[in-house]
């Protein structure tokens, strides 16, 4: 399942690691949009195998920042 970016913005940085389980709900990404900060959750459980962007980068909208499975 791929987490993915509601808004455009710039990662902050990651609140999980790859290889960490997470629950429905648990805040994976923050990232800064509209200069406030936003927090991405996981829509699943399972456990974090990727990250495809890194702390600093700025994304768009629908921009996929983490798989889970």
């Amino acid at each position: 399942m791929e987490i993915k970016s509601r808004v455009p913005g710039k990662i902050v940085r990651f609140e999980k690691n790859v290889g960490d389980a997470v629950k429905a709900k648990d805040i994976v990404v923050v990232m800064e949009a509209m200069k406030m900060k936003q927090v991405v959750p996981s829509p699943v459980d399972g456990t974090i195998k990727e990250f495809k962007v890194t702390p600093g980068d700025r994304v768009s909208a629908g921009a996929v920042l983490a798989i889970v499975e």
